[in-house]
């Protein structure tokens, strides 16, 4: 499997990072300050969206702002104390990118995203925020506005992903994806590509970009 890009897009938490325990502290904190049966919380799916849509789904539309504030107020606060691990293959495959030709998309609002990069030494050039788009994944919004601010077509552009939501978005990109099942099974996955995690890629430059292939 070889697959060449002019950009490559990464998913943060569940693709380049862990912060699946913080989540599930934070938001289970929250859930009980809001009232929030365990029930109601079940039955919303959590990974890969915007906290805002979130939130939306369980309180009324007036409570939003504040209680959207809330949660992010307690992940920032978690990243500290052990709520951000890098995730196998990370560290060695981002550093085998140049800086311009990579991009973090996160459904995580940018305080949130940079906390958590910046505790495990990731510094992208281009952040792709919830504060920076009006539609989240599985909207193809986020991925299309990282290739317009790395230049880039979008058919040039390979989306690393954890999630059903974020895949989705990759593909009414227009954008070749490639799933790793860090946090879903792989049959849960829709993907061109599939893998444990970045461990198992290479990366290596290119005079027309960047070619990925599988290790071994």
């Amino acid at each position: 499997m070889t697959i060449h890009a002019q950009a490559l897009l990464f998913d943060n938490d569940g693709t380049l990072v862990s912060s699946l325990d913080s989540v599930e502290r934070c938001w289970t904190r929250w859930a009980r300050e809001y009232g929030i049966t365990a029930e109601e919380f079940g039955r919303v799916e959590l990974h890969g969206r915007p906290a805002a849509e979130i939130v939306a789904d369980l309180l009324p539309a007036g409570l939003v702002p504040e209680a959207v504030a809330r949660v992010e107020q307690l992940e920032v606060e978690d990243v500290p104390g052990g709520g951000v691990r890098l995730l196998p293959g990370t560290e060695d495959f981002l550093d085998s990118l140049p800086a311009d030709a990579w991009a973090v998309v996160t459904s995580a609002t940018r305080r949130l995203a940079e906390a958590r990069l910046d505790a495990v030494g990731i510094r992208p050039k281009t952040l792709i925020a919830a504060d920076d788009i009006t539609r989240g994944k599985p909207d193809p919004e986020p991925y299309l506005l990282a290739a317009r601010r790395l230049g880039v077509d979008p058919a040039g552009c390979v989306v690393f992903e954890d999630a059903p939501a974020g895949l989705q978005a990759g593909r009414a990109a227009g954008m070749t994806t490639v799933a790793l099942t860090t946090t879903h099974r792989a049959h849960e996955l829709v993907a061109d590509v599939v893998v444990e995690n970045l461990s198992a890629l290479s990366a290596q430059v290119t005079d027309g970009g960047v070619r990925i292939s599988m290790r071994g």
